[in-house]
């Protein structure tokens, strides 16, 4: 009887000192516990930015790619924002160039992403051979490169091995076989994938034909699978070709024969002389005109020739007459 008794006692004091029992009795339950027990808003926002960044969005755009590449970016955007005020627009794709067995630029990637961008890496494979890259001997460099990408989680285009079809490189037609290229690309492509870097465009970049024509660009394509655009590399020379269409006409038409992948004209620049202006017109013409073309990058460095717009004042007021079409640039979706 006087446990009977006690106990209502008991409760009747707890719940005049605010302490509520009712949890235990089967009524509303306490707050914070079920804020301990429930995930809340923000965790659930802190999975899904653990999610890879989903670059499918960006593999088929309705407006055209503009990208640079200059001097001292992407590891400062100083340079870009500098060119952006030359032609009157902003990039929103930047190049870097990257040797095998550099870390991955994670603050650059993000520079750029933050200013609506996103970062082209052309990865450069100098050495070892590619031979040692396909055998699994530089796997650890590679899962340690994809390690770094997929934890930046911005999206990120790279372009392994570029110009494999000339004989300049060390990974091109003088010292590598075309079959040794496609196992290293499928192998490096093949351990993103184990440690999730899903957050890559895999550009496959091959040198115009025109002065390698003898080389077979089947032989190195890695298969669609594994490349996401065709990336062409070319110029506009004094002595070169004059049009869209002989510059990169050629190239176009040899790789539709094996794949449809959309192409990204993703080197290139005009050398000063007196065609430059009219170089500059047809390649933003074609560009724009070739629902296939993505866009392109302008390689804005001197190195051999001086390749800035900015030295050619005719070119340059031609350039920003043209980039100002509203064909040209978008900004990158932040998720």
């Amino acid at each position: 009887m006087i446990r009977k008794t006690l106990l209502p006692l008991a409760l009747v004091l707890m719940a005049l000192a605010g302490v509520s029992g009712c949890g235990l009795l089967g009524g509303d339950s306490d707050p914070a516990a079920e804020a301990a027990r429930e995930p809340s808003a923000g965790a659930s926002s802190t999975r899904a930015q653990q999610l890879p960044y989903d670059v499918k969005k960006l593999l088929h755009p309705a407006k055209k790619y503009f990208g640079v590449a200059v001097d001292g970016a992407p590891s400062s955007m100083k340079p870009v924002d500098a060119f952006a005020k030359t032609v009157g627009k902003e990039p929103n794709l930047v190049g870097s160039y990257s040797s095998w067995g550099d870390g991955f630029n994670a603050e650059g990637a993000k520079n750029v992403f933050e200013d609506g961008g996103m970062l082209y890496v052309s990865w450069e494979p100098f050495k070892p051979s590619l031979a040692k890259i396909a055998d699994g001997s530089q796997d650890s460099y590679i899962r340690k490169y994809a390690a770094s990408v997929r934890k930046t989680n911005v999206p990120v285009a790279i372009s392994f091995g570029h110009e494999m079809n000339g004989h300049w490189y060390p990974w091109g037609t003088k010292d590598t076989k075309a079959a040794t290229f496609v196992m290293a690309w499928q192998h490096i492509h093949n351990l993103f994938q184990e440690v999730g870097a899903t957050n890559v465009i895999w550009v496959w970049s091959p040198n115009v034909i025109n002065p390698v024509p003898s080389v077979k660009l089947n032989w190195y394509w890695p298969g669609d699978a594994y490349v996401d655009w065709v990336g062409i590399v070319g110029y506009w020379t004094t002595s070169g070709a004059h049009t869209f269409d002989t510059l990169y006409g050629p190239t176009r038409r040899q790789v539709a024969t094996f794949t449809d992948k959309p192409v990204l004209i993703s080197e290139t620049a005009s050398e000063p002389g007196e065609r430059r202006r009219a170089d500059v017109r047809g390649l933003l013409g074609g560009v724009e005109d070739n629902d296939d073309v993505l866009g392109f990058l302008w390689f804005n460095i001197p190195k051999r020739a001086d390749w800035r717009i900015q030295s050619s004042p005719l070119a340059l007021a031609e350039f920003k007459r043209l980039i100002a079409d509203d064909a040209f640039g978008f900004e990158v979706p932040r998720s």
